[in-house]
């Protein structure tokens, strides 16, 4: 029978198929064969889509194993404020942007460095208010954990006075009796984003419940179409979206059944401490599953927040603070008696651990479900890790947890400053922060993804940084991996920690064709962020991207 699509004169490494290889046959959207082009062009017929690759580099699709797809939409249409830095620019980048925004509702910039306005100044309402006073505007920060608003915002919000939110939360207060502007984690960024369009729908916060009109749902879906399109763009085939309530499950589904997203998507449920045990029935509320495009199965958990903001949970004192730690965001014992009865109904774990200390809870939470339930192939996920202990390297493999981590996210890499993030995390630290090779010597499972819209978004450039990360001192390690080790990474191991590695994620017969197309010189990466480009991307054996020529 005659392949659907071949792709011939292909360039495939041996990490993905046996030496040689040079075509590959698809065939109801799933590989058929590979081959060199000879074989492989023997399996097409007269309706057969060829392709010749001219010689570019054939992969799997890329798996990002960590990011936020509503978010991200949402993103797209917001001013991003990366690359900018000093009151004037940023003064200049709101005002050029709302001259296209018209309306009173809120303006949102994202990515902003916590050094925006310079090292040795957090910003403040007094200096948005220097950019826009007579409407409410906001920067959210680069990790997303953290939120600076003017004092039109805070009113607006009824924040200025002051609130009480969430544990881990918190609206920062000036000498004045009145809110500063910056407000930490999401239950307090929660109150300005209601200023919005989305109203707070989007966040990470969000359990989405409440009516939402049919022209909201529709304007939502259209969102979270447009980053499923810019997935594409970037070669990923699948998505594991690190937030996920019922709200946004139908929204996926919607898309799913229409075919109208180029991209499968992964989706827990997000829990806190006040859901408790019992908040794992919600994850009935998700509904149906859509095979091969949309599945759940997954608890999601934030035991802290970031470095910048202090509320990253430590094993040791902050080197700045005496005395203080931070708190895990849930109680051990609650957030123990939650992976123990998680892993009792077969569901996975994925848990935000930043701070050594969040890390050591999540290790001991798998631990504690592994002694209640006994051991089984769970592949519980500690997300970021960007600090660990030394000791609790070794408990990660015996437990079989997978370490879910972001190339782009290490200070000084990404365009991002060393400073405040090094300093507040504190030397003694710097060791086994972010440790890619650390984790992959132990023979840990390791999947790379980049927390979008936290950061950019391309597996490319998330694997030219990780090739090209410089330790923060003379005297520390190299935690660099391979570009094999990274490729493995947002593709086999990328399927592996979603339990998706039976049907895709590598070039194989019989495993979904997933496929991305690379031009020019993946070794380059380790020298140039532009060495490689995404050329065409295919899911399910159907072009989903491709470069207009």
């Amino acid at each position: 029978m005659q392949a659907d699509l071949v792709i011939l004169n292909a360039t495939v490494r041996p990490l993905f198929a046996p030496t040689g290889t040079t075509a590959i046959a698809v065939r109801n959207g799933r590989i058929e064969a590979l081959g060199t082009d000879a074989e492989i062009g023997a399996l097409a017929g007269p309706q057969t889509q060829q392709i010749n690759a001219q010689g570019r580099e054939l992969l799997p699709g890329f798996i990002e194993s960590h990011l936020h797809l509503f978010t991200g939409g949402a993103s797209l249409s917001m001013l991003n404020l990366s690359d900018t830095f000093g009151v004037e620019n940023v003064r200049d980048a709101f005002r050029s942007f709302m001259t296209d925004a018209p309306g009173d509702d809120l303006i949102s910039g994202f990515a902003a460095n916590y050094t925006i306005f310079g090292k040795d100044r957090r910003p403040d309402r007094h200096l948005l208010d220097l950019i826009c006073a007579d409407r409410p505007i906001c920067m959210f920060s680069v990790d997303q954990h953290c939120a600076w608003a003017n004092t039109c915002a805070l009113e607006l919000a009824g924040i200025l006075h002051g609130v009480d939110p969430e544990t881990g939360a918190d609206v920062v207060m000036g000498e004045d009796g009145l809110a500063t502007g910056e407000l930490r984690e999401f239950a307090a960024m929660a109150f300005v984003n209601q200023l919005s369009k989305l109203k707070g729908r989007d966040g990470l916060d969000s359990k989405g419940l409440g009516a939402v009109s049919e022209s909201d749902r529709a304007h939502d879906r259209a969102l979270i179409r447009n980053a499923g399109e810019y997935c594409a763009q970037h070669g990923i085939t699948s998505a594991v979206n690190m937030d996920g309530n019922p709200y946004l499950a139908g929204l996926l589904r919607d898309l799913a059944l229409a075919g109208d997203m180029p991209v499968r998507v992964s989706l827990p449920l997000k829990l806190d401490e006040n859901d408790g045990v019992e908040g794992i029935e919600r994850i009935k509320l998700l509904g149906a599953e859509v095979p091969g495009w949309l599945h759940f199965g997954r608890i999601k958990l934030f035991l802290d927040g970031v470095y910048d903001t202090w509320t990253a949970y430590t094993v040791t004192d902050y080197p700045d603070r005496t005395g203080y730690r931070s708190e895990p965001l849930i109680a051990p014992d609650v957030f123990n008696a939650i992976c123990i009865e998680a892993d009792r109904r077969g569901l996975q774990m994925a848990t935000h651990a930043v701070g050594d200390g969040a890390v050591r809870t999540t290790i001991d939470g798998y631990q504690a479900a592994a002694r209640a339930n006994g051991a089984r192939d769970a592949r519980h996920r500690v997300e970021h890790i960007d600090t660990i202990a030394q000791e609790d390297l070794d408990r990660l493999k015996p437990l079989g947890i997978v370490a879910s981590m972001q190339p782009v996210h290490p200070p000084g890499s990404a365009g991002l400053p060393l400073e405040p993030t090094t300093s507040i995390m504190g030397r003694a630290r710097w060791a086994t922060a972010f440790p890619w090779r650390m984790i992959r010597d132990r023979n840990v499972p390791l999947a790379f993804g980049t927390d979008w819209p936290v950061s950019p978004l391309s597996p490319l450039y998330a694997i030219h940084c990780a090739l090209t990360r410089t330790p923060w001192d003379d005297d520390m390690p190299d935690q660099r991996i391979t570009l094999d080790d990274c490729l493995a990474a947002y593709t086999t191991g990328g399927a592996y920690a979603d339990f998706t590695d039976t049907h895709r994620g590598a070039l194989k017969s019989g495993l979904a064709a997933d496929l991305v197309l690379i031009d020019g010189d993946l070794e380059g990466l380790s020298q140039s962020a532009s060495a490689a480009s995404v050329a065409m991307t295919f899911c399910d054996g159907r072009i989903t991207y491709k470069v207009e020529a």
